[in-house]
Order: C-alpha cells, then structure tokens, then sequence
C-alpha cells in the first residue's frame, strides 16, 4: 500500500509544481492571449458542458479509437508476416522506410482527395500516422523471438497459427505494446490535425474556432482537456497493458530481485 501511495505521489508531484508556477507567474497577467489560469479554470466548467463533450470530444475519441483499431490490427499483421519472413522483409523495408520517413499530416489534403471530408478521412490520417511505431515494434519482437523456443516449438510440432498464437505473439507482445504506446501519443495528436481540416465538430475544430473567434480563454481550456485526456488514455493504456502482460512484469520484477 505504501509503495502504491508512494508512486501516486511521484505522478502527481510534477504536474501539481507545474501548475502551481503557472498559477503564480500568471497571477497577475494582462496579456489578452495569456490570461491567469485562474481565469482559464474558471471558464472551464462553463466551457465544458455535457453537451459540448457528447458533441465535440466524443465523436474525436470515436475517430481516435477508429483509427487506432485499424493501426493495430494492420501494423502487427504486417508486422509478423515481415518479422517472420526474410524474403518478405528484403523486400518490403525499403518501400516501409520510404513511406514511414513521410510525416502523416502532410498527406492530409491527399487523404482528402479519395476519402472526402468526413470521418473516413479523420480515421484513415490517424491510421496512417499510428501504424508505424506498431508495425516496426512488431518486426522486431518477432525477430527477436528466441531461437531455442523456436527450435522446441518445431521439434515438438508447433507450426501455422498454434506457432503464432503459442510462441510468436507472446515473445513479440512486450515491443508489441512499446509500439501501441508510441502509436497512442501519435494518434492524439493526428485526432486535432485531422479535425483541423474541412470539420465541423471534433476538439481540434472547437479549439480551432475558438482561437479564430478570439476566445481566449476557451482555447486553453480546450488545450488543458486535450492534454487530461491525453494522460487518462495513457493511464487506461498502462492498465490494460499491466493485465495483459502481467506474465512478462511479474518475470521482469523476479529478475529484478534475485
């Protein structure tokens, strides 16, 4: 229990000096587009209506977990087949390198062009940019898979997707879960990007017109809630991740203490 409070504390401590130096150093702000955070957390709960999160974060986390879904489910297929196959890899590195070395949002106005405006565009952006850290982390889990494993699973016959589901996905799923991490940041961040463009609800749209209509205030409300949701999906990740890997930490914390 001590322990737990202890890492809770550690969480919290940073965020809570930062806020408290942001609150004192804008005390006493004048500036139009920097107004004390007083002010900004006063104009959060007006801001921030049921109806507004049902009509503006809800359809953003929809997208998100759209897009994310897809990435996962494409980037570690493709991501076993190439870790798996050598030819296969020769192959294909150097067209994924290409295509990875492209930064997402630039391919936007051409997403546009074949998907349109709506949220097919939305998801496929966030897709496009997710897939990578998946894909690549894949390759390399399944690569690294151990040889002796490997060898016991053929002389015992495992092979096709016994082999799959029994040896190669349980040694790949540690950098399996990196990469998803990784993934989840970037798709945060492609979620604003894409509703920057041609949208009409969405949190990147709502803090987009407040910035143009010169709601101050509001705007940082919308960063401040972009940024909460940010670390309420990343501790929802670590959770499940905790769960579903609880095999791999508790093997890592016995190395640990021997």
């Amino acid at each position: 229990m001590t322990g737990v409070l202890k890492r809770a504390g550690l969480v919290v401590a940073l965020p809570a000096v930062l806020l408290a130096v942001w609150w004192f150093s804008s005390a006493g702000s004048t500036s139009f587009y920097a107004p004390p955070l007083s002010k900004i957390l006063g104009t959060f709960a007006e801001t921030w209506t049921v109806e507004r999160l049902r009509a503006d974060v809800l359809p953003s986390l929809l997208r998100l977990a759209a897009g994310y879904a897809v990435a996962v489910l494409a980037g570690v297929a493709l991501g076993v087949l190439v870790g798996s196959i050598r030819t296969v890899r020769a192959t294909l590195e150097p067209v994924l390198e290409f295509f990875r070395a492209i930064p997402p949002p630039v391919l936007v106005p051409i997403i546009m062009l074949f998907a349109g405006i709506e949220n097919t565009m939305k998801i496929v952006v966030i897709a496009a940019g997710c897939v990578w850290p998946i894909l690549l982390n894949t390759v390399e889990g399944v690569r690294a898979t151990d040889e002796v494993l490997t060898d016991t699973a053929r002389s015992y016959g495992l092979t096709g997707p016994a082999r799959l589901r029994h040896l190669v996905l349980p040694s790949a799923s540690p950098q399996i879960a990196a990469g998803m991490r990784q993934a989840l940041s970037i798709g945060i961040i492609l979620m604003v990007i894409s509703e920057m463009f041609a949208a009409s609800n969405g949190l990147g749209f709502t803090i987009v017109q407040f910035q143009r209509t010169f709601a101050i205030p509001q705007m940082w409300t919308g960063i401040l809630l972009l940024g909460l949701l940010g670390f309420a999906l990343s501790v929802l990740f670590r959770f499940v991740e905790m769960r579903a890997l609880a095999w791999y930490h508790g093997l890592r914390q016995a190395q640990r203490s021997s």
